[in-house]
């Protein structure tokens, strides 16, 4: 039987810390560092310039979900689910890969859409109903957003393994939630990620709701973490709201994929501070008081304070991103305020490479109706 290289030393290693490994504290200070499992190094700070960097994407990612919102009560977007508060978890996603490697995004993780480089219209075309999916794939090494729970994960491995096949370098970075874990797919594809050794990392943002089913009722193992070691995988937990420990813990797991090292799972532990989505009442399973304990932990404030306290923030800083915000914003309200032009018969068009016969009279039904409408409608004129 052949054994993986590091299962022939301890396996301590695949256990995750015993709390989420935290960089820069909720009031902006910085934390002790903790011991990383595998090396017994302690993670690192990212750099100034980094953090920077993450903190304008940050404020980008807010205004956008602000502006969401807003387009949803407009009536300009059919649904929209929030990620006010977690923002942190798709930034660094985004910020620990390269052009090259790929990102499997949920349908929350709209921030990281655009952070790959997607137009912000090309990002929510699909929210808003037009089209199928909004953008091409394989333009910026990033899967479209889609609602089934967990089924991207294993298209994620397939990419990875794909990759591996091929002796390239690539590395697949896969989102999920914490209601994903609770789903098949999950497990099948960190399975078969761990016994194909391929590079991919999975993150679980565990913003402790599945909707409105709480963790609790999800599962009662020590973390969702420790979901890994039954695999033969190294699992991490990580304050989600500390973009400084996600850089730093999801930067180690990209690159040990990327270095031969094998598939990772990554916890981070945030919050939905806002509904499920436009359509959801949270109020009805959790209460305000909750809510408001998490509000102090907001990411954004975070590192605000960390690079004010550093000296890291000027004035200038603050004017320059907050006109990227709101030009991010403009573009998007803009962009879904502009009526679209409808053909029907796009329903059929893109279904199948070669339409099935069946889709072929469908079609040609809905095209005679069509013309037989306008014939009508001329001749009343």
């Amino acid at each position: 039987m052949t054994t993986h290289p590091e299962f022939l030393e301890s396996q301590s290693y695949m256990l995750p810390s015993a709390e989420p490994v935290q960089l820069i504290a909720a009031d902006g200070s910085e934390a002790p560092a903790k011991q990383h499992k595998q090396y017994k190094e302690p993670y690192q700070l990212p750099e100034m310039a980094t953090m920077l960097e993450g903190y304008e994407r940050l404020v980008v990612g807010r205004r956008v979900n602000d502006q969401a919102g807003a387009l949803v009560r407009q009536g300009r977007m059919a649904v929209y689910p929030s990620s006010h508060g977690q923002e942190a978890c798709q930034v660094a996603a985004v910020m620990c890969l390269r052009r090259s490697d790929w990102l499997f995004p949920t349908y929350r993780d709209t921030v990281a859409v655009l952070g790959r480089g997607v137009a912000p219209v090309e990002a929510f075309e699909s929210l808003r109903g037009d089209w199928h999916s909004g953008f091409n794939p394989h333009d910026y090494n990033t899967a479209n957003p889609t609602t089934p729970l967990a089924t991207q994960l294993l298209h994620a491995v397939g990419v990875a393994h794909s990759a591996k096949l091929r002796g390239e370098d690539t590395v697949v970075l896969a989102l999920c939630g914490d209601g994903a874990s609770s789903e098949g797919d999950f497990h099948e594809a960190l399975n078969f990620a761990a016994v194909f050794h391929v590079p991919v990392v999975f993150l679980i943002q565990n913003n402790q709701y599945a909707i409105s089913v709480p963790l609790i009722r999800q599962s009662v193992a020590p973390s969702l973490a420790h979901k890994a070691v039954g695999y033969g995988m190294p699992g991490e937990r990580v304050d989600g709201n500390d973009l400084a420990a996600l850089l730093a813990v999801l930067g180690h797991a990209v690159d040990r994929a990327r270095n031969g090292g094998g598939p990772a799972l990554v916890e981070a532990h945030t919050y939905r501070m806002q509904a499920h989505t436009n359509a959801d009442d949270s109020t009805r399973y959790r209460s305000d008081a909750e809510v408001a304990q998490w509000v102090p932990k907001d990411p954004l404030l975070r590192v605000e304070k960390y690079l004010h306290d550093a000296g890291a923030l000027a004035a200038a800083d603050r004017e320059r991103i907050a006109v990227a915000a709101e030009a991010m914003a403009k573009t998007l309200r803009d962009g879904l305020n502009a009526e679209t032009s409808v053909d029907p018969l796009d329903l059929f068009r893109y279904v199948y490479s070669e339409p099935t016969p069946q889709l072929r009279e469908q079609s040609t039904l809905l095209a005679a109706e069509l013309a037989a409408s306008s014939a009508t409608m001329g001749a009343s004129r």
